[in-house]
């Protein structure tokens, strides 16, 4: 079953700063790849965003190796740690030849750059992916508030002003976090009522820094 057929490429000025999508990549029935900037990316320059090396023209519709290009973002795969980063990705090792499905999966995540690779998932029974929760820096729970494994519940938030596909994330009545916008569209779409919510890995010193969560149909 097809996972994503196509991939906002977000950017954010840093950690806590807002994600903007200013590209789309994606991906035809015949298998080919296309990559454009978003009109949003040119009012984005003023905020310090700047073109992607490879693809500097923000006018220009990118065809040919464009999955190529983003796939250098991607862990070798001779890696030793290779296999526990797909495990933790919930990535299908049938399909880690396929650079579109790897940048979906894994985010394109690189310690360089400020990029991310936000797959748009389509639902379908069996379907899981892993996503970082959004909003901890200034929600500030205390270590130990979450455990790996722990079910968390989501509410769609209506009213919220800055993003119209809000999702509040919780443990039980504790609020938790919002799940990072772009992701978060997944979870209006029909048919996805009945998700489960887990936690897959936790950041903490003092405070809990980062959250990663399993998203399962």
């Amino acid at each position: 079953m097809k996972e994503f057929d196509k991939i906002f490429v977000t950017w954010r000025k840093g950690v806590g700063q807002d994600r903007c999508a200013i590209g789309v990549l994606e991906k035809n029935n015949l298998g080919k790849h296309t990559f454009q900037y978003l009109p949003v990316a040119i009012k984005m320059e003023n905020d310090g965003f700047k073109p992607y090396t490879e693809f500097q023209d923000l006018n220009t519709i990118y065809n040919g190796n464009v999955a190529e290009t983003f796939g250098q973002r991607l862990m070798r795969p001779n890696r030793a740690d290779v296999s526990s980063f797909y495990s933790f990705w919930d990535v299908d090792i049938s399909k880690i030849d396929d650079k579109f499905y790897l940048l979906g999966k894994t985010q394109g995540l690189v310690p360089t750059d400020n990029f991310e690779f936000l797959a748009d998932y389509i639902p379908f029974k069996g379907l899981s992916f892993v996503t970082e929760l959004a909003g901890l820096s200034s929600n500030r729970l205390e270590r130990g508030s979450l455990i790996v494994n722990d079910i968390l519940r989501f509410e769609k938030q209506y009213d919220n002003a800055f993003d119209s596909n809000a999702i509040k994330v919780f443990k039980d009545s504790l609020f938790i976090g919002y799940i990072k916008k772009y992701h978060n569209g997944f979870f209006w779409k029909s048919g996805v009522e009945d998700l489960v919510l887990k936690v897959k890995a936790l950041e903490q010193n003092g405070v809990i820094k980062k959250v990663f969560v399993e998203v399962a149909m």
